[in-house]
């Protein structure tokens, strides 16, 4: 007789697949590591920031001991940067641990999670993690209906996440939009605007969240040093909010859940304007490149606002998995989103300019080979 350990919702959960790490493709089809390009996790391809690893560094000699479980120093940089009050910053294990967070704090057992379809994963696993009830509404052109999650919203729901710009699919809607789907939202309901590709928007599109946040008791906004500020590694995620907020986040919160190297290394990320913009314009340049070569190739994409494109390769729905191995078979790693709904799509991060063109030359021989 087999013993089914744990509620039954979490042992239905299918476990977040994370990108191929480069030392697992060179194992499994005998390549060099140094050969490999990863195109698949949205990373920066420039790395930590030079002014991160002398942080780092100079943090080390302290390493024998806890580091600072409030942040004051982070928390005090980040006041600053947008221009909030300290007690309204909520720290994070990478911006994966704040949305973790906003779902147990608020949601019960039985009550609902609003989301969109196509949007991160974690927020499907968050709801599912606490026992809570999935609002999946249709995407609307690959991205958020706003109208339409605002519709959905139930008598017990209590949380929704929107993505902006969205993974997978790159997609993004304006900072009017945002604000007029905030005033419908019940002030009960707490809002999650994940931003964790805010950095690579446009001057055109950047919109201020952070104000939004003084005017909306019930909005709170999570970002990351993940990507543009390339400490992928480090886990280093924030949240603003309203301190009725962040006080139930931080009951939640597990203690030192951002580690001494990265407290530092976000500081100094946060203050490397030069890295950030260096990072920016390798993004835009690495975007027509590969919009330029889809183009060329006949593949549909789907315009983007992050730092990756999502791309059809295929018709039916085993393309995705199929042109995947292909190119892993090559040394390319990118991400299949057969996962999301999206088997004939594949998201291709973008890299540095050789990368990009190692994964386009990869991606012809696939596709050629694929329909040979």
């Amino acid at each position: 007789m087999s013993k089914n350990y744990g509620p039954e919702y979490v042992r239905a959960i299918a476990p977040y697949q994370a990108g191929k790490p480069i030392s697992e493709v060179a194992r499994e089809f005998g390549l060099k590591e140094e050969s490999i390009v990863k195109l698949a996790s949205n990373e920066n391809p420039f790395g930590v920031p030079e002014s991160a690893q002398k942080a780092m560094a100079a943090a080390a000699a302290e390493l024998g001991r806890y580091p600072d479980a409030n942040a004051f120093d982070l928390k005090m940089a980040l006041s600053k940067r947008y221009d909030v009050p300290m007690d309204w910053i909520t720290l994070g294990n990478g911006s994966n641990d704040i949305l973790e967070i906003a779902a147990h704090a608020f949601v019960e057992r039985g009550q609902s999670v609003v989301y969109s379809q196509y949007s991160f994963a974690v927020y499907a696993l968050a709801t599912q993690g606490i026992g809570a009830r999935h609002i999946v509404v249709p995407a609307k052109n690959h991205g958020h209906d706003l109208d339409a999650m605002a519709a959905a919203i139930e008598a017990d729901t209590k949380l929704v996440f929107i993505a902006n710009p969205n993974n997978p699919t790159g997609t993004f809607v304006t900072g009017a939009e945002i604000e007029a789907f905030l005033q419908k939202v019940p002030a009960n309901v707490v809002v999650v605007l994940d931003e964790a590709y805010n950095e690579f928007l446009k001057k055109e599109d950047q919109y201020e969240s952070a104000a939004w946040v003084k005017k909306y008791p019930n909005l709170l906004v999570s970002r990351t040093f993940s990507k543009a500020y390339g400490l992928a590694g480090l886990r280093v995620g924030f949240a603003l909010a309203q301190p009725e907020v962040t006080d139930l986040m931080n009951r939640i919160r597990q203690p030192f859940n951002v580690n001494s190297l990265a407290q530092a290394a976000a500081i100094a990320a946060l203050n490397d304007k030069e890295f950030l913009d260096k990072s920016a314009a390798n993004n835009t340049a690495g975007y027509e490149q590969f919009v330029e070569a889809f183009k060329d190739m006949g593949l549909e994409y789907v315009p983007s606002y992050g730092n990756f494109v999502l791309v059809r390769v295929g018709n039916d729905d085993a393309a995705g998995a199929r042109i995947n191995l292909a190119l892993l078979k090559q040394g390319v790693i990118v991400r299949p989103v057969g996962n999301y709904g999206l088997p004939q799509w594949l998201r291709i991060s973008i890299g540095l300019p050789q990368e990009n063109a190692v994964l386009i030359t990869a991606l012809r021989k696939a596709l050629a080979e694929d329909r040979a």
